[in-house]
C-alpha cells in the first residue's frame, strides 16, 4: 500500500505540474503576444524550454515548501494527505483555467496541504505560513506593481524624444528576451514547488531522511512543466494579455521584466514560494497605469483579486473533505 501511494503521488504530483503549465504558461507569454512581439507557437516553445532550464537553477524553494508548510503524519496515512493535497489544488487549477482566471497555481497546492492536514489533525506550521506564503504573497504584487510602474515610466522619460514607431520594433525585440527571463523565473519558481511535495512524500515514506531533492525528481517535474506549458492554456492568455489593460511593447517589456526581477529574487535571496501569476498581472496594471488609471479594466482586475482570495479555501476545502472520504473508506 506504501509502495502504491507513493507511485501515485509521483504521478498526481506530476499532473498537478502539468496542469500548472498549461494554467500559468500565460505567466510568461501574455504580454509578448498580445503586443504581437512573438508568435503563439513560438511563444510556447520558448516559455517551455526555459521553463524546463528554470527547474534547475535552485531546490530551496522545493525545500520551504517539502519541510515549512505541513509536518505529515508517518506512512500511510500522511501519504494520503499529501494525495488529497494534490487533488485538491489540481481541481481548483482546472476549474480556473475553465473560468479563465489567472489565480495561483502554487496558493491552490498550499491551501490543499494545509487543509488536507487540518483534516488529518496533523501539524500546520502557522509560522512558517506566514513568514514564506502570506507575507510574500502580500508583498510581491506591491512591489511588481510599483516595479512595473516605475520601469515604463523610467522607459517613457528615456525615449520621450524617440519616434514611436522605432521605439516600438525595437521594445518587440527586447520583449523576446524579457518574456525568457519571465519563463525561466517560473519554471525556478513554480517546478520547487511539486518537487518539495515529491520530496515530503518520500520523506514520509521513509525513502528518504532529509529535504534535498533527488535530480530525477528535477528532471521529471521539469519534463511535466515543459509539456504543459507548450500546450498553452489560450483562456487565461486572452485574460492577462487583452482583458487588463491594452499593452504595448514598451509596458509589456516593463511589466516581464519587473516580474522576473521580483520571482528572481523571491527564490535566491528569500526562498518563498511565490505566485507567478499575481506577481504578473500587478507588474501588467503598474506598467498599464502609466498613462491614465483609467486605461486599466479595474473590474476585471478585481473579479482576479476576488479569484485570488478565494484559491485557498477553494483547494483546501476540497482537499480536506477528499481526505476525510478516504480516510473513512479505507482505514489509512
Amino acid at each position: 500500500m506504501e509502495l502504491t501511494l507513493v507511485v501515485l503521488i509521483i504521478i498526481v504530483g506530476l499532473t498537478f505540474d502539468f496542469t500548472n503549465g498549461f494554467h500559468d504558461a500565460a505567466n510568461a507569454i501574455a504580454t509578448s503576444i498580445s503586443t504581437r512581439a512573438l508568435t503563439p507557437r513560438v511563444a510556447l516553445a520558448m516559455a517551455a524550454v526555459m521553463n524546463f532550464c528554470g527547474a534547475f537553477l535552485g531546490t530551496g524553494v522545493a525545500q520551504t515548501v517539502g519541510s515549512g508548510i505541513i509536518g505529515a503524519p508517518e506512512a500511510t496515512s500522511g501519504l494520503l494527505l499529501v494525495l488529497c493535497a494534490l487533488l485538491g489544488a489540481i481541481g481548483w487549477n482546472v476549474f480556473t483555467w475553465w473560468r479563465g482566471l489567472p489565480t495561483s497555481s502554487s496558493h491552490a497546492l498550499i491551501g490543499g496541504l494545509v487543509g488536507a492536514a487540518l483534516a488529518a489533525s496533523a501539524t500546520v506550521h502557522w509560522s512558517g505560513i506566514l513568514d514564506k506564503v502570506i507575507l510574500p504573497m502580500l508583498l510581491s504584487p506591491l512591489v511588481g506593481m510599483a516595479l512595473g510602474y516605475l520601469l515604463h515610466t523610467g522607459i517613457l522619460w528615456v525615449f520621450r524624444r524617440s519616434t514611436p514607431r522605432r521605439v516600438v520594433r525595437r521594445f518587440r525585440l527586447a520583449q523576446t528576451v524579457s518574456a525568457a527571463a519571465m519563463a525561466l523565473g517560473h519554471g525556478l519558481q513554480d517546478a520547487q514547488k511539486t518537487m518539495g511535495v515529491i520530496v515530503l512524500a518520500l520523506v514520509t515514506a521513509g525513502w528518504q531522511d532529509d529535504f534535498s531533492v533527488p535530480v530525477w525528481v528535477i528532471a521529471a517535474v521539469a519534463a511535466a512543466m515543459a509539456a504543459g506549458t507548450y500546450t498553452g492554456g489560450r483562456r487565461i492568455i486572452t485574460t492577462l494579455g487583452r482583458r487588463i489593460v491594452h499593452l504595448d511593447p514598451p509596458r509589456g517589456f516593463a511589466a516581464e521584466t519587473a516580474a522576473a526581477a521580483v520571482l528572481y529574487t523571491t527564490a535566491f535571496l528569500v526562498k518563498a514560494p511565490i505566485s507567478t501569476t499575481q506577481t504578473i498581472t500587478a507588474a501588467i496594471l503598474g506598467a498599464g497605469a502609466t498613462r491614465r488609471f483609467s486605461d486599466v479594466r479595474w473590474q476585471v482586475a478585481r473579479s482576479i483579486g476576488t479569484a485570488w482570495i478565494l484559491t485557498f479555501p477553494g483547494a483546501g476545502i476540497p482537499a480536506a473533505a477528499l481526505y476525510l472520504l478516504l480516510h473513512a473508506a479505507t482505514g489509512l
